[in-house]
């Protein structure tokens, strides 16, 4: 009994394992299908225009055909910067700059609701310290440097009087600003363009790298259930050898045969198709059946003693979800009639075998 016990744990074990990993794949699909779902229809607008599709096909085959093609797409950023950089410094040698290379000294000025109104300050000076950071803090890319850039000056112009000196020369200053980047813009978003191109297939590589490693958890999940399957068989057969070293006393047979009786009609075809499974001179008749017990060897009995015992608790289970009990005809004619009816179609199943 220690012995199937700690059988029975094992298989319990891996069992347990692998409704994880089945959870994990349903889970990992569920999402795939969702994403899919909400996906497809930008998907389709991004390559509708026959032009773009042509342009990205051109591009991919830039990239690849290009030895050196990595190392350039890493240069272009930092070349645009460079270049926004030289039109910042153009800006903040303007003779009207120097109001806006600090940030506003709000105490100072006795600017009281100056935080009520302005939102996220912003100064020249502190964007010129984050162009030069190397860390987390720098600027990535020229959109969010040219963003804060006019926010400096849009700041300004709400802020103050349009009729004051600084309104003035914030305004003019952006003027002067957007009129600089606009030379620059197309460069930036031929860049902007580039980079997203190039991150689509690598997204769609992970995406189609995931789909391959959970197809194969899938098939190896599979092939483990089958294992397990065949354990659980290995296990019955090791329990049914033990059992038939045992003789069946003569009154649990009587109780086994009464058992017979109680079944269901499907109940009872099942378990003649044990007997017939496990004594091939077992025949049946329309008539009559003989089914004698001690003529059936240990295994058969202990076979069908197991199969009895679950399906009258099935049987009554079933009762109770319907609220009666569940009845048996104990008429012996009908029950005759029943076991030969059963007999024959188990006669039959063999017969086609």
């Amino acid at each position: 009994m220690d012995g199937f016990m700690h059988y029975v744990d094992e298989i319990l074990t891996n069992v347990d394992k692998l409704e994880q990993r089945v959870t994990e794949i349903e889970h990992f699909y569920l999402t795939a299908s969702q994403k899919q779902l909400n996906t497809s229809k930008g998907s389709s607008e991004i390559f509708k225009d026959k032009d773009m599709d042509k342009s990205f096909i051109t591009l991919k085959k830039q990239q690849q055909g290009a030895s050196n093609g990595e190392a350039t797409v890493a240069k272009r950023m930092p070349e645009l910067m460079n270049q926004f950089a030289a039109i910042l410094h153009q800006i903040t040698q303007h003779k009207w700059a120097g109001p806006f290379m600090q940030p506003v000294d709000v105490e100072g000025l006795g600017l009281h609701d100056y935080y009520e109104v302005i939102d996220k300050p912003m100064d020249l000076g502190t964007i010129k310290n984050q162009m030069e950071a190397k860390d987390a803090t720098g600027y990535k890319n020229v959109r969010d440097m040219q963003a804060d850039v006019r926010l400096v000056f849009k700041n300004a112009i709400k802020y103050n009087d349009e009729r004051s000196l600084v309104y003035v020369m914030a305004k003019t200053l952006l003027e002067n600003f957007d009129e600089k980047c606009l030379q620059l813009l197309p460069k930036v978003i031929e860049e902007e363009t580039r980079q997203e191109v190039k991150e689509e297939p690598t997204q769609l590589e992970m995406e189609l790298a995931q789909d391959a490693v959970y197809a194969q958890m899938t098939k190896d999940i599979r092939n483990e259930i089958c294992e397990v399957d065949k354990h659980l068989e290995e296990l019955r057969e090791m329990v049914v050898r033990e059992y038939s070293l045992r003789k069946m006393r003569t009154e649990d047979k009587k109780k086994l045969a009464a058992a017979l009786t109680r079944l269901s009609a499907e109940g009872l075809r099942e378990a003649l198709e044990i007997v017939a499974q496990n004594d091939p001179t077992f025949q049946a008749t329309a008539e009559e059946v003989d089914l004698d017990m001690d003529a059936q060897s240990e295994s058969t009995l202990w076979k069908l003693k197991c199969f009895v015992k679950d399906a009258l608790k099935a049987q009554g289970r079933i009762s109770a979800s319907s609220g009666g009990s569940f009845t048996t005809n104990n008429n012996s004619s009908t029950r005759k009639q029943a076991i030969c009816a059963a007999l024959a179609e188990t006669a039959c199943k063999r017969g086609k075998h």
